[in-house]
């Protein structure tokens, strides 16, 4: 880029393809070429290949890999891209971006069409499906559907074209089972049915299955090679050829599936079969659709009973790609899969060095055949975003997998005191957290404290008394000292006595910030739903690609969130910065009475005296210990004696802190499809043995809150009783 400006080749119309090492090529399509310059504005770059393709300018997207990691396709859709796009490529004389579009890009008049004067045509190549990589991180590749016009049209090639799979004598085929498939095929299009006679490594051999009919084909194997040819045929057919139903194997059902799960990697059986009677004319039993879409899927992801027996070589591939992270890996007795645990070294070392030791704990179920547990401990960084710091799968939730999960976190944090733990208000849970941490602060999770509540007064309280319960005991919950949370309880009290006695068992020292002897910074929802909804949300798959997902995230949030703090000029993060920018603005309506020594005196709005204490960085409101940072009170009084008011905010706000958060990196884990076992790690790993419990099974819990969100009970407007309305109501009579 020595001129300042960088050659841009624009790709689009192409596909996306995955290497054996894991890295993406792009062929296909048509490209255009252009320039930018550290000027160039988003909006005009994006103009610009509009008019190359003739596209609306809401219809695709920009994205490039990034230059020494051909895994990762980045976004461009600001000007601040742009500029990073440019960082990136300083040392290069050009570079590629693709335009990626939800539907197919090649207009009737694409032959024709004009170029830009920056710009040159590539010769056009036949265009098919964009499919997304098997191993992106940043962002994946729009997917697009043919338009219902498209559909039908090519519906009749797509069967038809079966029909010259096998061609005659001399026809070679690489390996065995390519013959076999286009025998499928070739039957499938021409309506007949077969019988194979001689299938061995030396010969493949098969004739028309009607009686009498002579066609048939003799395939030897060429020697010394893998190739079968076609030495004998009789293309004739008596039969009636045709007129007979067609009927596909499993494993041609399979190769079909699988390249639907391209575009719908969630699809469902009944889809499959009306997508396959559509398209090629084939009917499907629900059976035959489900187990091909299990033989597709495993095609593609690999047998979950043997990523199993890959988890050893996973934990020595994490170790030697990452070090100092752990991954730890325990089995029963009989060899079964009991439990992995996983920290990387990136997410240590920021927990550790930017984070406030504030940890979450929570765990979903996850989709597998063999089912299991996806365990969490999550931090938050100093903008408040999600950081995982260790995760774990186990075979069951249990209070034993739980107590070990503690015991890992533990020998992977060198300094543990004084951490406070967010999770289940169990009993046991309080138990292992008092044993492994001792010295840490157990806080429960409000949102499992609200859920009991309505359960235990659903029925015998109205919906709306319910919901006023509800909001005083958020108040009480957050209020920050203990006046304010006797007050909010004082009206539980007013309106239930059931339900004051009720939060008063809760063990509120555990929850409330007015006495909880840790430091929640305020938090006391568990913040980890959105994350394990992201991996509830997969579909199944091995447990070593669930792994791997999650690698992949991680390593996401790490690129994306370091490159944006590159762009802070502030002392402190975004949302920090937004809530002390809060406070003082809230300060200047104050009045800052002088103490002795460092301790002021602020009298606010409703003439009530705040006590302030630079020294200690305390407030009689309690605002400033439990968030962080200095409350309205307290910036008033350091505005007052003219000292900077971000040298009383919490480091684990600051924007350094932040950068040390997302410092380290998490490496790559090369594929483990074809690595061969150490010889010093021939343990083999079954699968876990579950077996499935009696009854109807439990709903998940992302499903079971839509589902009781959308079911409401009546409730009558008479009476307010619930499970009637008011023409039944008993009183009206």
């Amino acid at each position: 880029m020595a001129t300042g400006k960088l050659i841009v080749v624009c790709q689009s119309g192409g596909k996306f393809t995955t290497n054996a090492d894991g890295t993406l090529s792009y062929s296909g399509g048509d490209a255009h070429a252009t320039s930018l310059a550290v000027d160039t504005k988003f909006d005009d770059f994006k103009s610009e290949i509009a008019d190359m393709w003739k596209y609306n300018l809401d219809s695709f997207t920009v994205k490039y890999l990034l230059p020494n990691n051909k895994r990762t396709l980045i976004t461009i859709s600001t000007d601040r891209d742009i500029h990073r796009f440019l960082e990136f490529h300083e040392d290069s004389a050009s570079a590629d971006v693709y335009v990626l579009t939800p539907s197919p890009p090649a207009p009737s008049d694409a032959t024709s069409m004009p170029c830009s004067r920056s710009s040159h045509t590539m010769p056009n190549v036949s265009v098919s499906p964009v499919d997304a990589p098997t191993d992106f991180i940043a962002d994946a590749p729009m997917d697009w559907l043919p338009d219902a016009e498209d559909t039908e049209k090519q519906k009749a090639p797509r069967i038809s074209s079966w029909k010259s799979c096998i061609t005659g004598v001399g026809q070679t085929f690489n390996t065995r089972r390519e013959l076999h498939e286009a025998l499928d095929k070739f039957s499938l299009a021409h309506g007949f049915q077969y019988t194979i006679k001689t299938s061995d490594g030396r010969r493949f051999s098969a004739r028309c299955k009607a009686e009498g009919c002579p066609w048939f084909f003799v395939a030897p194997k060429l020697s010394t090679t893998k190739l079968f040819r076609i030495k004998k045929m009789n293309d004739t057919h008596t039969c009636g050829v045709g007129s007979i139903r067609a009927s596909a194997s499993r494993k041609l059902i399979a190769s079909i599936v699988k390249e639907k799960l391209g575009d719908t990697p969630t699809c469902k059986p009944q889809e499959i079969i009306d997508d396959i009677r559509r398209d090629f004319g084939i009917e499907l039993s629900y059976a035959q659709a489900y187990w091909g879409i299990a033989a597709a899927l495993e095609e593609v992801q690999g047998s979950h009973r043997e990523a199993y027996n890959q988890l050893p070589l996973l934990c020595e591939k994490i170790l030697e790609t990452n070090p100092g992270s752990a991954a730890i890996l325990n089995t029963k007795e009989d060899l079964s899969f009991q439990r992995i645990f996983v920290a990387f070294h990136a997410s240590i070392y920021g927990f550790q060095n930017g984070c406030r030791p504030l940890l979450f704990l929570d765990c979903t179920s996850l989709k597998s055949k063999y089912g299991g547990e996806l365990f969490t401990a999550t931090s938050l960084d100093g903008n408040d975003g999600i950081f995982l710091v260790a995760f774990a799968i186990v075979d069951v939730l249990s209070d034993d997998n739980w107590h070990w999960f503690l015991q890992q976190l533990k020998t992977v944090l060198s300094n543990h005191n004084g951490i406070a733990f967010v999770a289940d208000t169990k009993k046991e849970m309080s138990e292992s957290l008092g044993s492994v941490f001792p010295n840490c602060f157990h806080g429960y999770c409000l949102h499992q404290l609200t859920e009991s509540l309505k359960k235990k007064f659903k029925g015998s309280l109205t919906l709306e008394v319910v919901r006023v319960l509800i909001s005083e005991f958020h108040r009480a919950a957050y209020a920050p000292t203990a006046e304010g949370f006797k007050k909010c309880i004082e009206t539980i009290k007013n309106i239930s006595p059931e339900a004051y006695e009720w939060v008063l068992q809760t063990e509120p020292e555990h929850w409330a910030n007015a006495f909880f002897k840790g430091t929640k910074y305020n938090h006391l929802k568990s913040v980890t739903e959105s994350f394990c909804d992201l991996v509830s949300d997969l579909p199944a798959m091995p447990i070593t690609q669930v792994i791997e997902t999650i690698r992949r995230k991680m390593m996401e949030f790490i690129y994306t969130r370091k490159m944006d703090s590159d762009q802070w000029s502030p002392k402190l993060t975004p949302s920090a910065e937004e809530n002390l920018q809060r406070s003082l603005v809230d300060s200047r309506s104050l009045e800052v009475v002088l103490s002795p020594g460092s301790c002021f005196k602020v009298r606010d709005t409703l003439d009530i005296l705040n006590v302030v204490s630079l020294e200690n960085w305390e407030c009689s409101c309690r605002e400033w210990q439990i968030n962080g940072l200095p409350c309205l009170h307290a910036a008033a009084a350091i505005e007052h004696v003219g000292k900077d008011v971000y040298d009383y905010c919490n480091r684990y706000f600051t924007t350094e802190a932040f950068k040390i958060t997302y410092s380290e990196s998490i490496n790559p884990i090369p594929s483990l499809d074809g690595c061969p076992q150490r010889e010093s790690s021939e343990v083999l790993v079954h699968p876990p043995c579950i077996t499935r419990p009696v009854g109807r099974p439990k709903e998940r819990k992302h499903a079971l809150k839509s589902k009781q969100a959308a079911k409401r009970k009546l409730q009558c407007s008479k009476c307010k009783m619930l499970g009637h309305n008011k023409r039944k109501c008993k009183q009206s009579a």
